[in-house]
């Protein structure tokens, strides 16, 4: 917008031109219309009139409404400069013809894919050249000559957006006063004139015409036409044509057509078209899909393919979604990502992460990468099924040279070292421009890392960043991501082994790899041998001990050295132990949180429902009326815990400390609010509840 910005500034006072940017950025069909200069100067010259005050009723919405306006203005213009002056006005053409025959020009060529017209086209159609006709105050604006080549004059309009708004004032004008419609054979248009719904015909071969043009070149020339019979748009064109005659037109007909051709169409560049149609119309279909989506509704319902496509629409038509998109706020599925394939290929950051996706999405992400008008950059998959058989297919779009993706992540989606091979490949790829990739929590073990430093020692990898927790690796894999790091080629800046067991590994992120003092010993020593190599480390649930952690400080302080940040937090001998076992904390109950119904024990680890209420002192975090307690400690990140329980039934819950405590209503009870998550268990059945959503979980029972 900053160039467009510019242009409303540089043209209008600062408060007008504000008002001006506000409303085209309120309607998106406008905004996106901006790129084109033309339509920034017919913008200007419609509203800063009509926007000198920040709101109008009459400021127009719609492109049709645009373009009347601005031919409005050019009567205006026509009538000041030429008409009032005795001299001029019997040489000029009253303006109801310069319209009609300047329409049927625009028509005629539109019909015909002319863009350029000579001298007996305009003939044609009434138009003398030599009248000086052409060249009135309207035509000047809109039209404009020049000499070809051959020294032959030549016309056209200014740009083609006027040609196709006059060719669908004239079809719209033929059909309004002799009940014409240009677009059937002869001997179906009487029928046509006739008939008592004419305008709906007409709108129904119009939309059926543009459906078949390889090039879309009836597209813009459809919008208009239908959004001509808009009631609105007619008050404005009987201002410019004061002898039309109005009637109420009942546009449903048109509208639900149109609704049936989206759901046949296959295009998404012609469904497209056929929204901003309704949105011409001011169809409240769309406004419908909006009001679901911002309720957050959407993701409860079963769409039809109709709704797919509106919903497609809405999302291509926002400025945020170009930025970021989201799936899991629609819907968590394969079919939700072939429907929403247009919206990701037209954003720059696609999350896509726990949306119960599997390879079959790879499949399509992999076309859309291909696609020559993708625009993504980062692509989050984490949390899906997809295996080694979706990151084939996903590396195959890595590879197109129209792919420019710069960031992806894979984190927990059942890989092995299979997944390293074909990813390898891709960064080996001279069309490469991932610099992140994050294969985190998956089963790749030594190999998948061996596989995958071919592809980082190649001179076409641009891998900058690279994570790798949790990923069952040993020291052995340490010796391939080595050679990574030794080679010319390598821009490898970031390494996460974090939650490995490569003890021995010298690089930045190494929180939980049972690091001791000896591995402290080969960082100080690799630091010493190259002083900038490091920058960052972290040793975080490791135990480097005094003496390690002494040795690391000391190049701190060395001013020759880079590093500049290191983190030992959380250490001791337990952390050097292999597995979860590592992690260990045992949580304890809070009694100044559990209701008086339940009795801790064991050192606040085992609560009990009693019938007979205990004493414990006022405390306002106290749980008053629902049979609840929280844990002392606070967790955060990803966790997991063992816990025994016995009896009828019983809730596992995690909450918010912010969770309500006073009363019993649902903002107070774990699993009914959007503070809380809980798993009911008992001895038939077992579910899962969060903000009172309730999902049965088909697990076995245990036998009593």
């Amino acid at each position: 917008m900053s160039r467009k910005r510019k242009y409303f500034i540089k043209n209008s006072r600062p408060e007008v031109a504000e008002n001006i940017i506000r409303h085209i950025r309120k309607f998106r069909s406008l905004y996106i219309m901006c790129h084109i200069p033309v339509f920034c100067w017919i913008s200007l010259t419609v509203l800063q009139p009509l926007l000198v005050r920040e709101s109008n009723d009459q400021t127009p919405t719609t492109l049709t409404g645009m373009y009347t306006n601005f031919l409005l203005s050019q009567k205006q213009r026509m009538k000041t400069k030429y008409c009032k002056d005795p001299k001029t006005k019997p040489k000029v053409m009253s303006f109801d013809d310069i319209i009609l025959k300047l329409g049927k020009l625009a028509f005629k060529q539109l019909q015909k894919g002319n863009l350029i017209f000579y001298k007996e086209d305009l003939e044609e159609c009434g138009l003398d050249v030599n009248e000086g006709s052409v060249y009135s105050g309207l035509c000047t604006r809109m039209f404009q000559e020049e000499k070809s080549m051959s020294e032959r004059n030549v016309y056209s309009f200014i740009h083609l957006s006027i040609q196709e708004f006059l060719a669908a004032l004239y079809v719209f004008l033929i059909n309004k006063n002799k009940k014409a419609n240009p677009f059937l054979k002869s001997s179906k248009k009487l029928t046509c004139i006739l008939s008592i719904k004419s305008l709906f015909k007409l709108h129904k071969a119009a939309v059926n015409e543009a459906l078949q043009s390889e090039n879309g070149h009836l597209d813009l020339f459809l919008r208009f036409l239908l959004g001509l019979s808009l009631e609105s748009n007619q008050r404005d064109l009987k201002e410019l044509l004061p002898a039309l005659e109005l009637k109420r037109v009942d546009i449903k007909d048109t509208a639900d057509y149109i609704k049936k051709k989206i759901e046949m169409e296959e295009s998404t560049e012609r469904t497209i078209n056929l929204f901003y149609c309704l949105n011409e119309l001011k169809d409240d279909f769309v406004e419908e899909i909006q009001k679901n989506m911002s309720s957050g509704k959407l993701s409860e319902q079963n769409l039809s393919s109709v709704q797919w496509s509106a919903l497609v629409f809405v999302l291509l038509m926002s400025e945020e979604t170009q930025e970021k998109f989201e799936l899991k706020k629609y819907k968590r599925s394969d079919e939700a990502l072939m429907r929403l394939l247009p919206v990701i290929k037209n954003t720059r950051r696609a999350l896509l992460q726990c949306c119960i996706l599997t390879a079959q999405s790879c499949e399509r992400l992999s076309s859309a990468l291909k696609s020559s008008n993708s625009v993504l950059r980062e692509l989050d998959l984490s949390n899906n099924d997809l295996q080694d058989s979706g990151v084939k297919l996903l590396s195959d779009g890595l590879k197109s040279p129209n792919c420019q993706l710069e960031l992806l992540r894979l984190c927990g989606c059942n890989l092995s070292a299979r997944s390293c091979e074909s990813l390898s490949s891709a960064l080996q790829s001279s069309n490469s421009h991932l610099n992140v990739l994050d294969l985190s929590n998956n089963d790749l073990q030594d190999l998948g890392v061996k596989l995958l430093s071919e592809g980082l020692k190649s001179p076409n990898s641009k891998l900058e960043i690279l994570r790798f927790s949790i990923c069952n690796l040993t020291a052995q894999s340490c010796e391939s991501l080595s050679s990574v790091l030794q080679s010319s080629n390598s821009v490898l800046r970031e390494l996460d082994l974090s939650n490995s067991s490569a003890s021995l590994c010298v690089n930045e992120r190494l929180s939980g790899c049972i690091v001791t003092e000896e591995g402290c010993c080969y960082v100080s020593s690799a630091l010493t041998s190259n002083p900038s190599c490091l920058r960052e480390l972290d040793l975080s649930y490791n135990h480097p001990g005094d003496s390690g952690v002494k040795l690391i400080s000391e190049k701190l302080m060395d001013s020759n050295c880079s590093l500049g940040k290191f983190n030992v937090a959380h250490g001791g001998e337990s952390r050097i132990t292999a597995g979860l076992k590592k992690w260990v904390c045992f949580l304890t109950l809070d009694p100044n949180t559990a209701n008086t119904e339940l009795s801790l024990s064991e050192e606040n680890r085992k609560v009990t429902r009693v019938r007979e209420k205990q004493s414990y002192p006022d405390h306002p975090e106290r749980f008053d009326d629902v049979y609840q307690v929280l844990c002392r400690e606070s967790v955060c990140g990803r966790c997991y815990w063992e816990l025994e329980w016995s009896g009828y039934n019983v809730f596992i819950s995690v909450s918010y400390k912010s969770i309500s405590r006073k009363g019993d209503g649902d903002e107070c009870w774990f699993g009914s609010n959007d503070q809380s998550w809980s798993l009911f268990c008992s001895s038939s059945s077992y579910s899962f509840r969060h903000n009172n959503k309730k999902t049965v979980l088909p697990c076995e029972v245990r036998q009593q």
